[in-house]
């Protein structure tokens, strides 16, 4: 029995299916935790979906912006940019059960000891907190408002956490931190444009996981997001987008005992420009 995390996936099926192969799964016996943006950009997001959810309970998928951007689309809330490749998944004759499974995905785990985000947790937050706010979103998510949820979703603003947040601007900032952040300040104001990497920080901010005195300082986090970064590998930290959209590789890392983790890799043909 092996627990694998996998970074962003964004609808390349086919090295998906290169890495299963490569780790030998079997959903009989191993588990998988995706750490979210499994569509979009990529040449076969609706075959992504499909695999996935076949897996049934051995694979565990988070909810990246690019799924929740899926969502917001087929409701009617939002356009597509010119770049998204949603159109096998909203055309597909199972397009309402591909949705319907996405939308009961989950936010944030915690699993294996770990805590899985796709983005990050902002530095204000414990993981009970987190794992909390993340359930507020999943209920609207799979409840009879996600349409109305998706058209407020967007927005930069309010840019930082306060317990005292109620409504769409509760929900607005819990998503933003959980799939989009990368650098806030020491305080926890979040900046959701820069996307560089660890040495690209503009000034007054810092990497969401390096702020000084973050309350889950010590518990170790899984994410994906942040193509940049590539796989980095810390006592408390594990960062798994390398980026298979944009021509790097897709990633699974097999969890072992005391941290040991073992990383396999497969190679991407897909070889858009970078983005979000």
């Amino acid at each position: 029995m092996a627990h694998y995390l996998i970074g962003d996936i964004q609808g390349c099926d086919a090295p998906l299916g290169r890495l299963l192969e490569r780790i030998a799964f079997s959903p009989s016996r191993d588990t998988l935790y995706v750490l979210g943006d499994l569509v979009n950009r990529g040449p076969a997001s609706a075959a992504v979906l499909r695999r996935l959810s076949a897996c049934g309970d051995s694979a565990h998928c988070l909810l990246g912006n690019h799924d929740l951007s899926l969502l917001a689309v087929a409701h009617g809330q939002r356009a597509q940019h010119r770049n998204d490749t949603m159109d096998d998944i909203l055309a597909a004759p199972d397009r309402q059960a591909m949705l319907d499974w996405l939308r009961h995905r989950s936010m944030a785990l915690h699993a294996q000891g770990i805590l899985m985000v796709h983005g990050g947790v902002l530095p204000q937050w414990t993981l009970q907190q987190a794992l909390q706010l993340a359930g507020e979103v999943e209920a609207v998510l799979r409840g009879p408002s996600l349409s109305g949820f998706l058209a407020r979703m967007y927005g930069n603003q309010p840019d930082r956490w306060d317990d005292e947040l109620a409504g769409a601007d509760r929900l607005r900032v819990i998503v933003n931190a959980l799939t989009r952040l990368r650098f806030c300040t020491p305080d926890g104001v979040m900046d959701l444009r820069a996307s560089g990497g660890l040495h690209e920080a503009p000034a007054g901010l810092l990497p969401w996981f390096d702020v000084p005195g973050r309350r889950t300082a010590g518990v170790p986090i899984a994410f994906g997001h942040w193509s940049t970064l590539g796989l980095m590998q810390r006592p408390d930290l594990l960062s798994l987008d390398t980026g298979c959209v944009w021509g790097g590789c897709l990633t699974a890392l097999r969890l072992g005992a005391s941290g040991a983790h073992e990383a396999i890799q497969v190679p991407c043909e897909q070889a858009q420009a970078p983005g979000d």
